[in-house]
């Protein structure tokens, strides 16, 4: 306890870290008031609060309750990490970004660039969407088409604006700024699980203090295997040749290539999810298609769903893998560098040993990341509510535990830049942005 008050009490030293907590916490608090600022021409009273499911309850949740809310920020940075997804998809099928992609900063400026034209372009298609079905007639107290032109304006500003606030909590902040804008509308959720499940359990019938005590060991065993997932790394030894320069040597140091176990991050998750979300929405559309399979489908807690939703998982951890990481460029780049791993060939043995290496360590990882998933279905057949199950797994928790350890990851390195002691006695904290550039992409999220 002693050394934990000294660590908070030499981060609150630190000018420039102390800057940007307060920067972060500004920013964010900026964030959380417009989740529930309402957009222009909706009566409050008249919206339906019910709880979304699916794919919507995925984006409520990503967006802090204001999709429900039909406040100015229902859609969230949503639109923002979908268009990221698709210029990162274009990274590995066009040529010219394949090109931008290897001009450094250059190129990294105009394919944020191309971003956010591209973010402009889906949130107002969303945005059209969004006000034509999840906002009732009821609630709208101005005539349509004037309704729907100024709530797709509002809600498109309202995007951009995240999106600007994500970027300048990266830039004078601490953490990455869109994932602190998810994780901050993911915990705001947490209090009304918490009340919903507390007074299910206090309630006549509802087990008592013993079955929530329980439900809380559960779920911190089940952070520390999710905490495991995502700092679990396989690192491969790269031997560099010695170089003498005049009566100096260069090279001749043994480092490593850490290839993540759950290289792909939540990106699988979301996939399955939204292909999942496809069963219902032909029971809605197609009445007449309907049938026990498909509403079994349709059921987050049926068996059916989660054999199929951890197959589905499977398949897309391989895939988004594959495209995350580029064996055969980290081998070009290690052979230029004169490195190679101790008895592999460079060239293209080496490209076969790393494929290898990676396809070995991402199968127990989509096991263990389809086990993740299907947690809330499982908590929710032991009785826990619905709002709090969410927090047992799934998208929610995987951001959770990714976001917070990249956080501490900056703020610990911060600490050793000044020769403070780190956040650990022993180890260090390792972030998804703490690996070496191995020709691997990060996700946004």
């Amino acid at each position: 306890m002693k050394k934990l008050i000294t660590t908070l009490t030499n981060i609150w030293k630190i000018d420039d870290l102390r800057t940007r907590i307060l920067n972060t916490l500004l920013f964010l608090l900026i964030y959380r008031v417009g989740c529930h600022i309402v957009l222009p021409g909706v009566n409050p009273a008249a919206l339906q609060h019910e709880a979304k499911e699916g794919l919507l309850g995925l984006l409520d949740m990503f967006a802090g309750g204001s999709f429900s809310r039909s406040a100015i920020f229902a859609l969230g940075v949503m639109p923002y990490i979908s268009a990221s997804i698709v210029v990162q998809l274009l990274g590995i099928a066009v040529p010219y970004f394949q090109k931008l992609q290897k001009e450094g900063e250059s190129g990294r400026k105009k394919m944020t660039q191309i971003t956010r034209y591209l973010t402009l372009a889906i949130t107002l298609v969303q945005s059209i969407a969004y006000v034509r079905t999840q906002i009732d007639g009821g609630a709208k107290m101005i005539a349509d088409p004037m309704f729907t032109i100024l709530s797709a304006f509002v809600l498109t500003a309202g995007t951009l604006f995240v999106m600007w606030l994500g970027e300048k909590i990266t830039d004078k902040g601490i953490g990455n700024g869109i994932s602190l804008i998810i994780m901050v509308g993911i915990i705001a959720q947490l209090p009304s699980g918490l009340t919903a499940e507390w007074f299910s359990r206090m309630s006549t019938g509802g087990g008592g203090p013993i079955p929530l005590l329980l439900e809380f060991v559960a779920l911190f065993l089940v952070v520390i295997f999710t905490i495991l997932i995502v700092q679990g790394v396989r690192k491969i030894p790269v031997q560099y040749a010695k170089k003498i320069v005049g009566n100096k040597q260069y090279g001749g140091v043994r480092q490593y290539i850490p290839l993540k176990v759950n290289a792909s991050g939540v990106m699988p998750i979301i996939f399955a999810q939204a292909i999942m979300f496809v069963p219902m929405s032909i029971g809605q559309f197609f009445p007449d298609l309907q049938s026990p399979f498909l509403t079994s489908l349709s059921n987050y807690t049926s068996v059916a769903y989660n054999v199929v939703f951890a197959i589905l998982i499977i398949a897309f951890t391989f895939f988004y893998t594959a495209i995350m990481v580029n064996p055969q460029q980290m081998s070009e780049d290690m052979k230029k560098n004169g490195g190679f791993i101790p008895g592999i060939k460079p060239g293209q043995a080496t490209n076969y040993y790393i494929d290898g290496v990676v396809s070995k360590i991402t199968f127990p990882g989509s096991i263990f990341l389809a086990i993740v998933a299907i947690f809330p279905a499982i908590a929710s057949l032991f009785g826990v509510n619905n709002q709090f199950a969410h927090f047992y797994g799934g998208t929610s928790l995987l951001i959770l535990v990714g976001v917070v350890l990249d956080t501490l990851q900056q703020i610990e390195s911060h600490l050793l830049m000044r020769h403070y002691d780190g956040l650990m006695k022993t180890g260090r904290i390792r972030g998804r942005a703490s690996a070496v550039n191995t020709g691997t992409t990060q996700s946004v999220i």
